[in-house]
């Protein structure tokens, strides 16, 4: 896949530079175009008809990526659409699969995960973030795994993993909107040591990403 051209929505300058440069590594010499706007994208379909991947943002501010997903399915089918958001909701999950989404990633996931995922584009595997790819098998029925995950698994998605006292303390700090240093230094403690604690979270939460952090800090109260 070198040398596509890629079609870009992204209303944030910074995420805009970096998103087109994650392209590029993920498909040298990708010809990558981009729109700051819904309009400004609908505009460039209208256009051009060849795009072979559309990264789409949803939250815009003159409408919905949902709508440039739509004008790709009616117009462009060839083109890949992969969804990039840090919106991790079923709603907006679904919707952006039932629009014509053929990936959604997480923006806030570690880089070369995110270039991994662009990059299985070449074997045509669709870019899924991991636990939004959980979500989607859990609504289309248990996964195999389920039956024989032991109690703490990720698999075993009855049972509320238990947390310590200051785990907790740190998931309060990041459903808050806190960095990581910052839960350190109120917490009275090293960044490392912070950085320790949310990785454990995350493992025993079976997340991936801030977001869903969030998420599961504002289900337990913490927030």
């Amino acid at each position: 896949m070198t040398g596509i051209p890629v079609l870009l929505l992204e209303d944030r300058p910074a995420e805009a530079v970096w998103l087109a440069a994650l392209a590029r590594r993920a498909w040298p010499g990708a010809e990558v175009c981009h729109a700051d706007c819904l309009h400004a994208a609908l505009a460039l379909v209208d256009a051009r008809r060849d795009w072979a991947v559309a990264l789409v943002d949803l939250g815009l501010p003159d409408g919905s990526g949902l709508a440039l997903l739509h004008r790709l399915r009616a117009h462009c089918p060839q083109a890949v659409a992969v969804v990039t958001s840090i919106y991790d909701d079923d709603g907006h999950l679904f919707d952006a699969l039932r629009a014509g989404a053929q990936g959604y990633l997480l923006k806030d996931q570690p880089e070369d995960l995110l270039l991994a995922q662009l990059q299985q584009l070449q074997a045509g595997i669709p870019p899924l973030s991991p636990a939004l790819a959980r979500r989607v098998l859990r609504d289309f029925g248990p996964a195999p795994a389920a039956a024989t995950a032991g109690p703490t698994g990720c698999g075993a998605a009855a049972v509320q993993p238990v947390l310590s006292p200051r785990e907790t303390e740190v998931l309060g700090y990041i459903g808050r909107g806190l960095r990581i240093g910052e839960a350190a230094a109120l917490l009275g403690i090293s960044p490392h040591t912070a950085a320790g604690y949310v990785k454990e979270i995350y493992r025993k939460l079976c997340i991936g990403s801030r977001a869903e952090a969030a998420l599961e800090a504002a289900r337990r109260g913490l927030t």
